[in-house]
């Protein structure tokens, strides 16, 4: 009986201290659910540190952080499994503070619905608001209002209806397919899993019921067929499979499935698992798919059906959360990770920023933490997808930091983007190592980075008279000189540091396939756009020199002024200053700032001869 019961995942959410953790507690509680070592443990722990004196505090069952039971506050999430007679659940406690939002999203990804708690005394809060678009954002569609304590408002019947009427209002463009408004009081029990002696005015069902009888099953498997392929599985000659966990759809022996980024067809030989061979299959179900032509399938591919596939392209439109207390900032290189692909990515353009209070669309040219925003994204390979509100399973993403690993944005993908499709390289008929033979040479570039002040620009005005002299072919490309042209209409915030640098890679790779040693003598603050430009180019024609000069050395040299003006809050966004500057961990040369200029210089030249440049 237990096998046949179907599950229901939700979540619940809302503002602050709106009483999420509480109402958990007590639902599992009520429908005694609980284990006689978890009563004894609630019971002396409340005693202890709980904060309703002598009564049980119900919400250490879910707050199990220490931070969490010291402040009284939800932090991270806490998923509860459990089940009734009818039907298997599984619980997402999600924190309130605006703080942890993207702790919020995690928990709302996989939820089928949403209850949203909201505070009888204070009503519809802005947090209300965030979480109830980010309910909408990640596609769930069945939301139960929960007014919270309403014993503390005297069990007021009008209380409950003006927040009833005002959340109605606020969320009648928001798409969602049904919305229960149910007065409780969590600490009581009232309406939690019976029905309230002291709100006789309200004859709706007790918040158990809802869950238990709410349609709000998954139709994944009624879409079409969807594999990431996570594996491929080859134990000997005669057994090559597929692993994966299906979806969305069905998917049976015989069927006839595609690769969507070859277009190679193939049917379903065997279906193999575990527990042994199964003649078909359906979303959630992991398998091992042997198919009856040898066609290439890596990790990251997807199977599908022939007949309905998904997207296959390398940009796409899509409405990306933002998760990390470092901004996004547009031409930034991030990993991609979509279904079972990782890839290089980067935000080619943010279109607007989503007031979540008001779902109003404004220009921006970042992503702040806990801020949405529709962007247009680049992939460095073609990818599968469909759009979002069409499959959750193959239409999210999550960005990754290059660098510290970390979760940085999770994105819901709209649609494929098919831009310049006319435009294809033209093929080079004397290209760079023509070009390199004929100035005699290996062009490369020499990337100096630097606070102002280093003395980058110096050291690179020496070292180019000194090849000049050995007969090289150079140039330099200074920052202050660039501005004057190429980078005229960029500023000096984050957003315009990075497309700075990325202009001017571009130009770097130019250079060098001109044949040239090109210096760039660039601030260029932040290691993804050093590396950035370090991969357009190839292993052997980027070094990165550091001029390790320390802060208090470059300030005592102020040669423009500088120093004292972003000192003086003059500059605010003055790299060493008011904005930060990420040194190289591992330059291919450090130079000490306060050592001679000219020796730096022939330090250069002695690592160019070493790599066999020079």
């Amino acid at each position: 009986m237990a096998a046949e019961k179907d599950l229901l995942r939700f979540l619940t959410c809302g503002s602050v201290d709106d009483g999420k953790s509480t109402l958990i507690g007590r639902l599992l509680w009520d429908a005694k659910l609980l284990c006689d070592d978890q009563i004894a443990t609630l019971e002396a722990e409340s005693r202890r540190i709980g904060t309703q004196g002598e009564n049980l505090d119900f919400a250490l069952l879910l707050d199990g952080l220490q931070a969490e039971r010291e402040q009284g506050i939800t932090i991270d999430v806490a998923y509860r499994f459990f089940e009734t007679a009818t039907r298997k659940f599984i619980v997402a406690d999600t924190p309130g503070h605006e703080q942890y939002t993207r702790n919020m999203a995690t928990g709302a990804s996989t939820a089928d619905a949403a209850v949203i708690l909201v505070d009888a005394r204070k009503g519809i809060l802005t947090q209300t608001r965030r979480h109830s678009f980010i309910v909408s954002l990640l596609g769930i569609r069945h939301v139960v209002v929960a007014v919270n304590k309403m014993d503390l408002v005297g069990y007021d019947r009008e209380v409950f209806d003006g927040i009833r009427a005002a959340y109605l209002d606020f969320a009648k463009d928001l798409g969602f397919a049904s919305i229960t408004c149910l007065p409780i009081s969590a600490l009581k029990g009232d309406n939690v899993c019976a029905g309230s002696a002291a709100m006789p005015w309200f004859d709706g069902a007790p918040l158990m019921t809802l869950l238990e009888t709410l349609d709000a099953r998954s139709d994944a498997a009624a879409l079409p067929f969807r594999m990431p392929v996570q594996w491929v599985c080859r134990p000997n000659l005669d057994f090559r499979g597929f692993c994966g966990t299906v979806a969305s759809g069905r998917i049976a022996v015989g069927d006839d499935v595609v690769v969507p980024a070859s277009g190679q067809v193939s049917q379903v030989k065997r279906i193999v698992t575990f527990d042994g061979d199964l003649d078909r299959a359906e979303a959630g179900d992991a398998v091992n798919l042997v198919l009856a032509d040898e066609i290439d399938v890596s990790r990251g591919d997807t199977l599908a059906e022939t007949r309905d596939r998904p997207e296959h392209a390398d940009q796409f439109s899509a409405k990306i959360l933002w998760m990390h207390a470092d901004p996004m900032l547009p031409n930034r290189k991030y990993l991609i990770k979509i279904g079972t692909t990782v890839a290089g990515a980067q935000i080619n353009r943010l279109d607007c920023r989503i007031n979540v209070n008001t779902f109003e669309r404004t220009a921006a040219t970042e992503l702040a933490l806990n801020e949405v925003g529709v962007c247009d994204v680049a992939v460095d390979q073609a990818v599968s997808f469909d759009p979002y509100a069409v499959n959750r399973g193959t239409g999210r993403f999550i960005l990754i930091d290059r660098y510290t690993n970390a979760t940085v944005g999770c994105g819901m993908i709209e649609h494929a983007l098919r831009r310049a499709t006319n435009v294809h390289w033209h093929p080079e008929t004397v290209d760079k190592r023509a070009r390199a033979v004929l100035k005699g040479q290996k062009p490369c570039v020499l990337w100096f980075t630097g606070l102002s002040g280093s003395g980058k620009s110096t050291i690179a005005n020496l070292l180019e008279q000194r090849l000049h002299a050995l007969g090289r072919h150079t140039t330099i490309l200074d920052g202050d000189n660039v501005r004057h042209g190429l980078n005229r209409d960029l500023g000096f915030t984050d957003a315009d540091r990075v497309e700075n640098i990325r202009r001017v890679g571009e130009v770097s790779k130019l250079m060098v396939d001109a044949g040239l040693i090109t210096l760039v003598a660039f601030i260029s603050p932040f290691r993804s756009e050093r590396q950035m430009a370090r991969e357009l180019l190839g292993e052997d024609e980027f070094f990165e020199v550091f001029v390790d000069t320390p802060l208090e050395v470059c300030r005592s040299r102020d040669p423009k002024g500088l120093y004292a003006k972003a000192f003086a809050g003059q500059i605010p966004n003055f790299t060493g200053v008011g904005s930060p500057y990420e040194a190289p961990e591992t330059p291919d040369l450090r130079l000490d700032g306060n050592a001679q200029a000219t020796a730096n210089a022939e330090a250069v030249v002695n690592m160019l001869r070493e790599k066999g440049i020079l």
